[in-house]
């Protein structure tokens, strides 16, 4: 029957470990996605402190703070999350303590029974005597195993007690740590919506600035919706155009470029694992349709690829194998990089400098070039296309 309790204890402690465990792990999680949170509302605020003195259109920097705005949100989430973590924490560790606790209690009293017979019989002669009246060699030999199995128990039942002390108090250690860490979380959490508050009223500000100067506004739409078009255009001609070479190249059956066909097996299975251009980065235009964030009624040019914001002068690096075939300016977007990935390409815009030319091979990770800080903003815009077929890149970025 003890055997049976001590295995149920055993079970027990057992699965609360993997609790706790379990637990840690989802709080390590959180903290994770805080800290890359954080990283970006850091590269939103130097963007937002470079451009404050300029003159300059503020949906840009709407656009930040509203992206601050959100991750802030985020980070509220995420500690809300780790806090109910080191709740359930908290409330296993107990169960554990309380399930080690029963543990100690009948090891010792397993222990206090085995001392008590120790001492009925702690004279060396009783013992012997008891040995030698055996009737028989077997019942003398199963009497002096019984006497050392005694005294082996005794040891084995001590060193148990004395290892599930040890274990005991690192558990009640590890709660009060747990305990502390959940009443950092909660401050933290206090300070989070604070910032929360000043950020949302600083974008209500930004708000009524814009809503006085729509006229201004629509005019540089109208300006950038050129851009823009302009820019799609020159994109689909060029991978027309690389398109029809790999036409050509099948109808020859020989090979007539540089291009390794073979790379569209690989950059397809890197779906959701390809790097991030940047380094720092943050998306405040997703691809696809969006509307002013003021001017709800007024749609926005259709967004192929990703506006990133990031450091001025920021790196620019190849995220896969391929061959650069372009290298061109296009008005409002500066200079612009092609690669061809086989069926694929990766088109890098806003660049200040290039350092590759057009046919040059490229490894992932190579450098392209250097962001251009324009009219105030240091965004990045980045595309990624199938073919003919334009793709959301933060479905492709790891």
């Amino acid at each position: 029957m003890k055997k049976v309790v001590f295995t149920v204890f055993l079970c027990a402690l057992s699965l609360l470990s993997c609790i706790v465990t379990v637990h840690a792990q989802d709080i390590a999680a959180h903290e994770a996605e805080k800290a890359r949170l954080q990283e970006e509302i850091e590269l939103i605020n130097r963007r937002l402190a470079a451009n404050k003195s300029k003159e300059k259109d503020n949906t840009q920097q709407l656009q930040l703070i509203r992206r601050k705005i959100n991750n802030r949100q985020a980070i509220v989430n995420e500690i809300d999350a780790q806090i109910k973590s080191y709740d359930r924490s908290i409330k296993s560790t107990k169960e554990k303590i309380v399930l080690m606790e029963a543990e100690m209690d009948t090891l010792l009293v397993h222990y206090e029974h085995l001392v008590r017979i120790a001492y009925r019989n702690r004279d060396s002669r009783l013992w012997f005597a008891y040995i030698l009246s055996g009737d028989n060699i077997m019942q003398t030999y199963r009497r002096y195993i019984y006497f050392k199995n005694l005294s082996h128990s005794l040891d084995d039942r001590a060193e148990e007690i004395k290892r599930l002390q040890n274990d005991l108090d690192a558990e009640k250690q590890s709660l009060e740590n747990m305990r502390n860490e959940s009443v950092k979380a909660k401050n933290a959490r206090l300070s989070e919506i604070n910032s929360l508050k000043k950020e949302e009223n600083d974008g209500r500000k930004m708000e009524e600035q814009l809503k006085k100067n729509r006229r201004s506004y629509e005019k540089q739409l109208a300006q950038k919706t050129r851009q823009v078009e302009a820019l799609n255009a020159e994109i689909r001609r060029l991978v027309e155009e690389a398109m029809r070479e790999k036409e050509k190249q099948q109808e020859g059956g020989k090979k007539t470029s540089q291009i390794d066909y073979a790379l569209s097996g690989e950059f397809s299975k890197n779906k959701g694992k390809i790097p991030w251009p940047t380094e720092s980065h943050a998306v405040i235009e997703g691809f696809g349709q969006h509307y002013h964030p003021v001017f709800k009624a007024i749609p926005l040019p259709y967004n192929y690829g990703v506006n990133i914001v990031t450091d001025e002068n920021a790196v620019v690096r190849c995220v896969f194998d391929g061959v650069v075939k372009q290298v061109i300016v296009v008005s409002g977007y500066n200079r612009c990089v092609l690669v061809q990935h086989g069926d694929y390409f990766t088109f890098y815009c806003k660049l200040g400098t290039v350092s590759v030319k057009s046919g040059q091979q490229i490894k992932a990770g190579e450098e392209i070039g250097t962001v251009d800080t324009i009219n105030g903003d240091t965004i990045f815009h980045f595309q990624i296309w199938q073919g003919q077929t334009p793709q959301n890149p933060e479905h492709w970025l790891r």
